[in-house]
């Protein structure tokens, strides 16, 4: 069989899928590959095969590199309009600095939606010490996908591996509201100095599933009918930085009608919900720029904190903003808050096209089922 291969640190990563090889082939898609300098040691491998052929580095050192476990960073180098990818290539020398004397720092530039996801899965496979997210929560959401397969979490193909492959975040990108849940400020040093102590806890995860029965995870936020219209629409304005979640509400509510929703809370009985404005399921606090709308949701708990916003106008959001941003707004009139396990969330008119959206990312249309999946991820923190 076909293997498309790549190096880091000594350790060998291969991409077994010949078929979808063939495929890309078949669309015209070169299977060279070129490598260039990067920083002294460090060097970066990418390959025209996309999106199944990771990127990832190879460190050029000693004898001793192979028994040092290998860190890859996944960078996204178009986000936040080109600015995560200069703000590396900044970082690149400190992070070698702080890092590369305990471990091969592997580097992975990614070149579209979902290679990120594919690049975790051969790292995990190939028993990595940990995949780091640099970049903003677009990033974070394809890794943390990247940690599952067909439903299951993937697996290390290495015998002799004592620990999981761990989660990383180094925020670099427009949204980096997974961070501020753990009070993290947007500072990649700081975020290489968590890296360098080690220290690692279990973080719940958030699985999204259809009418297809196919899985999608989220670590963030979920959200439904107007912010998820919003957050669709925004990532048309990335280039406008955080102004783009303005915009996209904007934009959403020239379109919007509030919807009868119907939802079953932990497998119990159906409930209507009417004039559902948003419906939102937290594993942690932040969304659309900073906006804290699960105040309560802790990816410690075990549980998902959901906030419905019922029979909001467009005023309601321009008087009560400041409260959605600060996290008060449970107090207000039409919006409800409840701990869940799980929830299932229908379209009572049936007419369809009512959004939903993980993390920042459009996932369609309900009907929907979210559970939350405790203690998922080791995270370095």
């Amino acid at each position: 069989m076909a293997c498309h291969g790549f190096n880091c640190g000594g350790n060998n990563y291969y991409l077994q899928n010949h078929h979808q090889i063939v495929a890309a082939l078949g669309r015209g898609i070169s299977s060279s590959s070129s490598m260039s300098i990067l920083k002294p040691n460090i060097f970066t491998f990418r390959s025209e095969l996309q999106p199944m052929a990771p990127d990832l580095s190879q460190t050029i050192g000693s004898s001793s590199s192979s028994r040092r476990k290998d860190l890859v960073f996944i960078v996204n180098p178009r986000g936040a309009n080109g600015r995560t990818g200069k703000e590396w290539k900044k970082l690149v020398p400190y992070l070698r600095s702080r890092l590369s004397k305990e471990y091969n720092i592997c580097e992975s530039l990614t070149s579209g939606p979902c290679h990120a996801i594919d690049i975790t899965r051969e790292a995990i496979r190939e028993g990595a010490e940990a995949v780091i997210a640099v970049g903003g929560d677009g990033t974070l959401h394809e890794v943390v996908n990247g940690f599952f397969w067909a439903g299951k979490p993937v697996a290390s193909q290495v015998k002799e591996l004592t620990n999981s492959t761990a989660l990383g975040v180094i925020p670099l990108g427009t949204g980096s509201d997974f961070a501020r849940t753990f009070g993290w400020k947007n500072d990649p040093r700081e975020a290489i100095e968590r890296v360098a102590r080690g220290l690692r806890s279990r973080v719940d995860v958030g699985v999204i599933s259809g009418e297809s029965g196919e899985h999608h995870y989220f670590i963030n936020v979920a959200d439904i009918h107007l912010s998820a219209k919003a957050g669709f629409y925004a990532s048309r304005y990335k280039r406008f930085g955080n102004l783009c979640y303005v915009i996209g509400a904007l934009q959403a509510f020239m379109s919007h009608q509030n919807q009868d929703l119907r939802i079953k809370i932990n497998e119990g009985d159906w409930e209507t919900c009417p004039q559902v404005t948003a419906l939102c399921i937290g594993n942690a606090k932040y969304f659309g720029g900073g906006m804290k709308i699960t105040p309560n949701a802790d990816p410690y708990s075990g549980g998902l904190e959901v906030v419905i916003l019922q029979n909001f106008k467009w005023y309601d959001f321009l008087l009560k903003l400041h409260k959605l941003y600060n996290g008060s707004h449970l107090t207000v009139k039409n919006v409800s808050s409840r701990s869940a396990l799980s929830i299932e969330v229908e379209d009572i008119s049936g007419k369809g096209g009512v959004y939903i959206q993980s993390d920042g990312e459009h996932l369609g249309f309900l009907p929907k089922k979210i559970c939350v999946l405790p203690a998922a991820i080791e995270m370095i923190c």
